[in-house]
C-alpha cells in the first residue's frame, strides 16, 4: 500500500492569501496528497476549510478536517490541520506549554493499519534552538506513549535544519524524507517587502516529512513552490512544501 503526505505552512493568511490561495489550491490538484497537513492555519478566515470545499470542487479530493488550535492567547488567531482521505479512528494534540506551540495526531486507518499522522510547528527559526530541542523532546516522549500503531508520520515546520540540536534529535529517531530547501520563498507583501528578509531564498530546509515503523519512503519532493505565471513575488506561501509517497509495508 502507498500513500502521499505533503505537508505546508500557510502564513496564516498573510501576504496576499486571497491571491496566493488560488496557487495553493492549484498546486494540491496537482500533488493530490492522500493527506495534507497544514501549519498556520487562519482560524478567524477558516483557511483549512476553504482549502478543504475547494479541493472537493475544483479537483474531486474529498478530506475529513481535523483542525488544533494554539493554546493561550493564540488560540484564536491560528493553529495545525490535517485534511485526510482515510477514515480517523481517534484525535489528540499535545500543548507544549511553551510559546504557545502544539502537535496534534490523528489516527488513521489505512487499509486495516493504524497510522499516526503528526503535524506541529516548532519555535521560530531566528530563535534559540533550546526551547525547540525541548519541544521535540516533549514530541518524541508524546509519541513514544502512543506506540500502539504500526507506523508514524510527523509533519511540519520545524525551524531548524538538520545540523541544529533539535533537528538532529528527531533525526535520531525518525527518517525525513528529503532535505532538499523548503525555506524561504521569494513570496512578497502588496508593498513589495519580502517575507522573512533576514534570511537568504531557498538555502535551508526546515520543513519536513517523518517516518517511522512500517514504512518506506519510495520517493519525496518539494511542492507548492511555483510561483504565480503572471507574478513572480506572488508564491503560494513563504515557504515551500514537502510531499512524499510511502509505503506502508
Amino acid at each position: 500500500m502507498t500513500f502521499r503526505v505533503a505537508t505546508l505552512n500557510l502564513e496564516q493568511d498573510h501576504k496576499r492569501w486571497d491571491a496566493r490561495r488560488e496557487l495553493i489550491v492549484e498546486q494540491l490538484g496537482e500533488i493530490r496528497p492522500d493527506v495534507c497537513c497544514l501549519n498556520e492555519v487562519c482560524i478567524p478566515r477558516q483557511t483549512a476549510r476553504w482549502l478543504q470545499a475547494e479541493a472537493s470542487a475544483r479537483h474531486g479530493l474529498n478530506y475529513a478536517l481535523v483542525q488544533q488550535s494554539r493554546p493561550g492567547a493564540l488560540s484564536g488567531v491560528d493553529g495545525e490541520a490535517i485534511l485526510t482521505r482515510f477514515p480517523i479512528v481517534e484525535t489528540a494534540n499535545l500543548d507544549y506549554r511553551a510559546r504557545d506551540s502544539v502537535a496534534q495526531v490523528a489516527r488513521l486507518d489505512i487499509e486495516g493499519r493504524l497510522v499516526d499522522i503528526y503535524v506541529t510547528h516548532l519555535y521560530m527559526s531566528r530563535g534559540e534552538d533550546s526551547l525547540r530541542l525541548y519541544q521535540v523532546q516533549q514530541l518524541l516522549d508524546w509519541v513514544s506513549a502512543r506506540d500502539d500503531v504500526d507506523a508514524r508520520v510527523v509533519c511540519g515546520d520545524f525551524n531548524a535544519t538538520l545540523d541544529a540540536p533539535s533537528a538532529a534529535l528527531m533525526a535520531g529517531h525518525f527518517e525525513p524524507s528529503q532535505t532538499e530547501p523548503t525555506a524561504f520563498t521569494p513570496l512578497e507583501d502588496e508593498d513589495g517587502e519580502p517575507s522573512h528578509p533576514y534570511w537568504d531564498r531557498l538555502d535551508r530546509c526546515i520543513d519536513y516529512i517523518w517516518v517511522s515503523g512500517a514504512l518506506e519512503v519510495r520517493e519525496s519532493m518539494v511542492c507548492f513552490n511555483k510561483p504565480s505565471p503572471t507574478d513572480p513575488t506572488l508564491w503560494p506561501s513563504d515557504h515551500a512544501g514537502v510531499w512524499a509517497d510511502i509505503d506502508l509495508i
